[in-house]
């Protein structure tokens, strides 16, 4: 509430200031504004006939990209008569190497004008004479093009901001060893036209009529195929269609009536040669169009300006007279000291009070409510700033690793190929080893290749699992044969358990193996001297290791009992600090490019996800560093495990049945 004694700022303002200086302001702003109105006009003319001219370029490429495609397609497609149930799959094959603008690929036969095959119905997009092109086959043959039309039924969306052109090309088939004119491929595209006016953009819709005056695209189906002849605005669209065919440099144009609205239009054109085979000789005239208003948008910005120029003048104006200096000085002051203050967000001070004017005392309360909210906001950022170094420091590091990664077999294949090429291998088998090589390589970096990938569908949840019942000893088995040539290399030793009956698991075995070989790949490769225990147990799926992951297992398993596979090894170990972050994706125990062991850090991020996926998890324990790593992966038990006397009594014994 306003205190008794205190005057408004407005009052004091209008009074003393503005009914002298208002009208003169008012005049500079009149004169301003119609100078940035002509301003606005000459740069929405500039950008329009830019617009126009980027349009047709655009058109023209997609048509000439058409063009070369279905050449390229029509010489190299290779159709035997005698396989025609084939043509519909080579048709399809052939549609998946167009771009996505490609609605339709036909193939007609000319002698019978029968469909041969299609990518889009029964229905022909276009029917061509078999005279267009020579019986036998000349060097190049010309591609007839046409453009399709709704008509007055088939006008709805689908035809709206959009060009139809098919594309026919003739196909040569070789008889009595002559190439003579059989079949005649149809390609259908459709180029979608630029349609929205975005706010202070000045790009414009497009609109498109040919030579003789028909309106060929427009963002009202109203006017699609019809004359220009017969719009309100007949006489200024006929003027345009004479400049644009004589390429005159005025290329610009105010239309009245050419909208449904009645709203004036401003529009930039220029011309492209038609494309119809029918129309050789002749252009299309290609338009930018944007609704006056549009283009003026930005007179709105600048009225706010010059009304905010006008109310700082006549503040000045205030301020420098010297009857209310002592009104407005003091309070400004303070205000001023209280903002100098402000800078130091720990301790800005107090706000000041009692400032005898109202807006005065409101703006003080708006800054001690600003810099409490700054003084937040700063916290926030300092948070956010050092959440986005360390998110920086990772990508980082992820880079430097995986480029090293990546080019380590690399230089293994080009190395070993280029000493093939260059003839410096003395003997076959020289060579042979050489290949090898270059094999092993382009083999661990498919898997590096094969890891990234994973981790993104697994990101896009793209990524899905096929649950069976599984033998888990068999996928435990299969995995250690795989890494047993490593194994013997550096002389470790490997514990597996011995078991006289199967445990039957619920996972899919392609993922389940997976895991196991990148866990008992880390364990090999981190693992210089000693040895590898592998142990299995049977236990409550209510364990104490779903407690350590938090409920992070899947859901979607309803197995009272578990599988514990617990893979422990005498290798290097991982800090206690990096146990946590260990499964995050490319995250490592060392992070540097120079490491020993290698690697791009995605190994046990699969892992845990591929376990998620499949109702298990999987944990880590180490004691630190050089004292070894234990493994723990956790899968539900099938149905036909724990259905088993021999399982029930084993559980009922002892939590574990098997070590």
């Amino acid at each position: 509430m306003p205190k008794l004694g205190q005057s408004s700022f407005r009052r004091i303002l209008l009074s003393q200031i503005l009914l002298l200086s208002l009208p003169v302001l008012l005049v500079g702003e009149y004169v301003t504004y119609r100078k940035a109105r002509s301003g606005l006009l000459e740069t929405a003319r500039l950008n329009l006939t830019e617009s126009a001219s980027k349009k047709a370029q655009t058109i023209n490429e997609w048509i000439n990209f058409n063009k070369s495609g279905l050449t390229i397609a029509t010489n190299n497609i290779v159709l035997q008569p005698e396989k025609s149930k084939q043509y519909s799959v080579v048709l399809s094959q052939l549609q998946e190497q167009f771009s996505p603008l490609v609605s339709c690929l036909q193939l007609t036969d000319l002698q019978t004008q029968q469909m041969v095959a299609s990518t889009c119905g029964k229905q022909p997009i276009y029917s061509i004479s078999k005279n267009f092109w020579p019986l036998k086959k000349q060097q190049n043959s010309e591609i007839y093009i046409n453009y399709l039309v709704p008509g007055l039924d088939q006008k709805n969306s689908e035809w709206r901001n959009q060009i139809k052109l098919v594309f026919n090309s003739p196909i040569y088939i070789n008889q009595n060893n002559e190439n003579q004119l059989k079949y005649v491929l149809s390609l259908q595209s459709t180029l979608y036209l630029e349609s929205k006016e975005r706010p202070k953009s000045l790009t414009g819709f497009t609109v498109i009529i040919d030579q003789s005056g028909t309106i060929i695209s427009h963002p009202s189906l109203n006017k699609l195929g019809r004359n220009i002849q017969e719009q309100a605005d007949a006489n200024r669209l006929s003027h345009l269609l004479s400049n644009a065919l004589e390429r005159k440099k005025n290329s610009f144009i105010h239309l009245f009536s050419f909208d449904q609205s009645g709203k004036e239009l401003l529009a930039g054109y220029d011309s492209i040669p038609s494309p119809i085979t029918s129309e050789n000789d002749k252009q299309w005239v290609v338009l930018a169009v944007v609704d006056l208003q549009q283009a003026l948008s930005g007179l709105k910005d600048i009225k706010s300006l010059l009304i905010f120029l006008v109310l700082s003048l006549v503040i000045a104006s205030i301020i420098a007279a010297v009857y209310v200096s002592r009104d407005l000085a003091i309070p400004l002051e303070k205000l001023r000291d209280y903002a100098i203050k402000a800078k130091n967000l720990d301790s800005p001070g107090d706000v000041p009070d009692n400032l005898k004017i109202r807006e005065f005392n409101q703006l003080a309360e708006a800054l001690n409510t600003m810099v409490a909210s700054l003084r937040a906001r700063a916290q926030a950022l300092e948070y956010a700033s050092k959440e986005a170094q360390v998110a920086n420091q990772l990508k980082n590091e992820f880079l430097r690793v995986v480029s090293h990664e990546l080019r380590t077999p690399l230089n293994g294949i080009i190395n070993s190929i280029s000493l093939i090429q260059d003839g410096l291998c003395d003997t076959k088998a020289e060579e042979e080893e050489y290949l090898q090589i270059a094999s092993d390589s382009s083999q661990h970096l498919l898997n590096l290749v094969d890891d990234i990938l994973d981790i993104a569908l697994i990101e896009e949840g793209k990524l899905s699992v096929m649950l069976e019942p599984t033998d888990l000893m068999q996928i435990v088995k299969d995995a250690v044969n795989l890494q047993m040539l490593d194994i013997q290399q550096k002389n470790l030793t490997i514990d597996l358990p011995t078991l006289d009956k199967p445990i039957i698991v619920q996972a899919d075995p392609d993922k389940l193996k997976q895991v196991f070989i990148n866990i008992l790949n880390n364990s090999v490769k981190f693992t210089k001297s000693g040895g590898i225990i592998i142990s299995t147990r049977i236990e409550f799926a209510t364990n104490s290791l779903i407690e350590m992951q938090n409920n992070t297992a899947s859901k979607s398993t309803t197995a009272r009992y578990q599988v514990v596979v617990t893979i422990t090894d005498t290798g290097i170990g991982v800090a206690l600090g990096h146990q946590q972050k260990i499964f995050e994706p490319f995250a490592m125990a060392d992070g540097s490019t120079t490491r020993e062991f290698g690697g791009i850090g995605l190994g046990l991020a699969i892992s845990r996800s591929l376990m998620q996926m499949m109702g298990g998890f999987i944990t880590l324990d180490s004691p630190g560093l050089d004292l070894g790593t234990s493994v723990m992966i956790s899968i539900p038990l099938s149905d036909t495990n724990t259905k088993s006397p021999e399982t029930q009594n084993a559980i009922a014994s002892h939590p574990m049945i098997a070590e």
